[in-house]
């Protein structure tokens, strides 16, 4: 498929459920795209960051027994990342449909610094 081809291609998506359940299982590896701020103030425990803002495809960890999922805040950078992966064939898994704003509406936890004590926050 061309590069071309590949910018118009239907993304994969996974629901919060569906990444939630594959993390626990050890399959999948979750990269956020997040910026940094947003990665601190509430983040998916084992996810990984790679901002968007200065994302390299060729610098994602490479383990083909846990393919790579994106998500973001909604899911519109997490495509993005996506389709740069595709156009650099760099191989990925999918994005999460509705980023973090899903994960939280399913009810699964997040991780989050308390801004007044600095102490970490488990949200279960």
């Amino acid at each position: 498929m061309s590069v071309e081809g590949a910018m118009f291609e239907k993304i994969p998506t996974m629901s919060a459920k569906e990444v939630h359940d594959a993390m626990e299982r050890g399959e999948i590896i979750l990269i956020d795209v997040r910026e940094p701020g947003e990665y601190a103030a509430e983040r998916i425990h084992g996810a990984l960051l790679f901002p968007l803002s200065t994302f390299d495809p060729s610098a994602l960890p490479h383990d083909r027994a846990q393919p790579i999922v994106f998500h973001c805040a909604g899911g519109k950078r997490s495509e993005n990342a996506m389709r740069a992966c595709l156009k650099a064939n760099i191989p990925v898994r999918a994005h999460m449909a509705g980023g973090i704003a899903a994960w939280k509406s399913s009810g699964l936890p997040t991780v989050s610094i308390d801004p007044d004590t600095g102490a970490v926050r488990d949200r279960q």
